[in-house]
């Protein structure tokens, strides 16, 4: 499994591209801008387009992976009116949404599993993605902090439960991939984090 990671748009959100070696299928997730830089980063035929949540740093290139590769776009239900109200800054964004993901779904890339784990606090929709032993936490979780919750939607209180309830039981060895910023661990993310 090959994964890419690219810091995109104007708030330089995490985009990952993640690539099945054997079966050569790709998975992006939080597109956020810079679709040309990304569509040329993917080597595999592109299975899944996987967004962590509606904000518009994090989508702003779906409209443009979605046409060019034809890939279904996977979102919670939850945040699907954030897709709606950034259409007029990021395109025709909410037409192409597929699929609405929730805790428990899972799906394959090559023979991989990518386990889905909501994770609300940051928005209410807010999701996870868990491969092997890498967690993709959009930005509910990030290196020595957590997510904003002084957005509309956000859950001072939720964040913090999705955290306990659903990322601090993963072990300590798991790798952090953060919607922005370094990645990091659940070890250390257990003893460093300050909100925890």
């Amino acid at each position: 499994m090959d994964i890419k990671s690219f810091a995109v748009g104007v708030y330089l959100a995490n985009c990952y591209i993640i690539t099945d070696d054997q079966k050569k299928e790709t998975v992006v997730i939080d597109p956020g801008g810079d679709g040309e830089l990304l569509s040329k980063e993917i080597t595999g035929s592109l299975k899944y387009i996987l967004l962590t949540h509606g904000h518009a740093d994090h989508t702003g290139a779906v409209a443009y992976l979605k046409d060019k590769f034809n890939a279904p776009v996977y979102m919670n239900e939850k945040d699907y009116k954030m897709i709606e109200c950034g259409t007029f800054m990021y395109g025709d964004i909410a037409k192409k949404v597929d699929k609405f993901i929730d805790d428990h779904d899972s799906f394959k890339i090559g023979n991989k599993i990518i386990k889905c784990i909501y994770t609300p606090g940051h928005t209410p929709g807010g999701m996870s993605f868990l491969v092997d032993n890498i967690i993709f936490t959009g930005d509910t979780l990030f290196l020595s902090s957590i997510g904003r919750t002084d957005f509309d939607g956000g859950d001072y209180d939720a964040i913090i439960n999705s955290i306990k309830q659903k990322l601090m039981v993963l072990p300590d060895e798991t790798i952090v991939c953060p919607g922005h910023g370094p990645k990091s661990s659940i070890g250390s993310e257990r003893i460093n984090n300050p909100f925890l």
